[in-house]
């Protein structure tokens, strides 16, 4: 659907705030996030015939054989980066742009970085359309941005194989890394932060699935 033909009526805004009661009601406790998500017309980044799975908290397919993460992921992902209105975030796997979108309503400045170029284009037509302007990239994310280089957050939106050391050295003193590591299949969710001494500490918050992370860092 072109960007001009989409509507948010008040039925999609009650399903969403349906949505985010049913996300509080798991656990999801940052309110910042929530009002950010409530903001974001999910069904933005479906095609028209998928409306009704916007607003179910489920992964769902887009284009390339990727997925739209589940809004509990997308929830707890935000919740654990922390986030200050300081912060400089890079996000690894732009993918549709909704977690994106999240980032941008929560007033953070923000970077990302998708592996496919067709997903890449379409994100950043959707974004501009919403008014919202992160700055992003096209290429091998696992590898992070340099240049750009340090942020105070990374968040990785696909399941890679091990920590990408890559990633670490891009962040901060204090700086965390939300990340899913396991297999192609199953990952398990953890957040490290980077000590003085460059040292990590690590927390494990449990099971979770993603696409795999693909590039040099990754799977492929």
């Amino acid at each position: 659907m072109h960007p001009n033909q989409l509507i948010d009526s008040h039925r999609h805004q009650g399903m969403r705030r349906q949505l985010m009661l049913q996300l509080r009601d798991k656990g999801i406790k940052d309110l910042r996030v929530l009002e950010a998500m409530n903001l974001i017309p999910r069904h933005y980044f479906f095609d028209p015939g998928f409306v009704e799975h916007a607003y179910q908290d489920k992964a769902f397919p887009i284009d390339a054989g990727q997925t739209i993460s589940q809004p509990y992921t997308v929830a707890r992902q935000t919740e654990l980066l922390e986030l200050k209105p300081t912060d400089k975030v890079l996000e690894i796997g732009t993918g549709s742009g909704y977690q994106c979108a999240v980032l941008c309503a929560m007033g953070i400045k923000t970077y990302s970085i998708e592996y496919i170029e067709v997903l890449h284009r379409k994100a950043g037509l959707m974004l501009d359309y919403m008014g919202y302007h992160p700055t992003l990239f096209l290429g091998d994310g696992s590898k992070g941005i340099p240049l750009y280089a340090p942020f105070s957050k990374i968040l990785v939106t696909a399941g890679a194989p091990t920590i990408p050391q890559l990633l670490i050295n891009q962040l901060t003193i204090g700086g965390l890394l939300v990340i899913p590591i396991g297999d192609q299949k199953q990952q398990r969710m953890f957040r490290f932060r980077k000590l003085a001494n460059g040292q990590v500490e690590q927390e494990d918050h449990g099971a979770f699935s993603f696409v795999p992370l693909v590039g040099q860092q990754g799977w492929r």
